[in-house]
């Protein structure tokens, strides 16, 4: 006996085992809890809709007269795809053999079915297939049902024996899944199968790890122009990488820019980087010396 996966448990298993899947309306929270319990869960049961229809979301997310969704926990399409139309207590086992179920739960081959007297609505998770039942499922139908049964089964530390048909389970006159009109799939092999898959090792779920950062590109800073170079009143690009970096540490004195051609602003910006370095007196006149210079980190143009 188990507690039921939570939603998010089970997307986690789907996406391990890499399983196809869609999620429809608000199936998180669509069941029918308030009729009934849901757990503690033994198996797991497959069953056909009966009907070759490309779009049944919506048949088994509201149900029929009579009988209200949902009406299972997945809906499995041609394509193979998943499609997650409720999770909780689903109208999908009804009523089942106590004796099948002591052999699921014992995880072991089930007797013949003759009576219906437990609530399997509570204990199993249920699968409908869309199709007919009067055929054989498509391929991408039956290798994604190995798969569900198998992050089903891997979830809860479940064999092969969980898994069961509804024809098997003690509903009179049920023969789902089937094969041929009338005819249920041999479940022990497909029992087989899901034990194959099991074995298998399921699709990773460690995180990819991140990306290393790229390496930042190494700057590069002008070398001191000389004191002679600022004197003669100059109009580079260097005056004005100089004075966004004036700005940037905080000593701009500027009334508009900085701009590439040298200005009383620049000089009396620059004293206060000079004054902000500990330089005084003449050592603070405003135009750059080699040391000072150096400090600011004017990068090249």
């Amino acid at each position: 006996m188990a507690t039921p996966m939570t939603p998010a448990q089970l997307l986690a298993q789907l996406k391990k085992w890499g399983v196809d899947y869609q999620e429809y309306k608000d199936w998180k929270t669509h069941n029918r809890n308030h009729k009934g319990a849901w757990g503690p869960v033994n198996g797991f049961m497959v069953h056909h809709t009966g009907s070759d229809a490309k779009d049944q979301r919506a048949l088994l997310y509201n149900g029929i007269s009579g009988l209200p969704g949902p009406l299972c926990h997945f809906g499995l399409a041609q394509d193979g795809t998943v499609h997650l139309v409720g999770w909780g207590r689903a109208n999908h086992a009804g009523m089942g053999d106590d004796d099948v179920l002591s052999a699921v739960i014992d995880e072991r081959p089930a007797p013949v079915d003759d009576e219906s007297n437990t609530d399997f609505n509570a204990r199993f998770y249920g699968v409908e297939v869309w199709y007919s039942g009067s055929h054989k499922m498509t391929d991408a139908q039956y290798k994604t049902l190995l798969k569900l049964s198998a992050a089903v089964l891997d979830f809860h530390g479940w064999n092969e024996f969980s898994v069961i048909g509804h024809g098997e389970s003690g509903s009179p006159g049920k023969w789902d899944p089937g094969y041929a009109s009338g005819k249920m799939m041999d479940m022990d092999e497909v029992r087989k199968d899901v034990s194959g898959v099991l074995k298998l090792d399921p699709k990773p779920t460690t995180p990819k790890p991140a990306p290393v950062p790229a390496k930042p590109k190494p700057v590069s800073y002008e070398p001191y122009p000389g004191a002679a170079y600022f004197r003669k009143s100059p109009n580079s690009s260097l005056v004005t990488r100089m004075g966004k970096r004036l700005v940037a540490e905080g000593c701009a004195v500027y009334a508009s820019g900085p701009g590439p051609r040298w200005t009383e602003a620049d000089r009396k910006s620059y004293r206060k980087w000079q004054l902000k370095n500990g330089y005084r007196g003449t050592a603070a006149d405003g135009y750059p010396g080699k040391a000072s210079w150096d400090k600011l980190k004017v990068p090249k143009g």
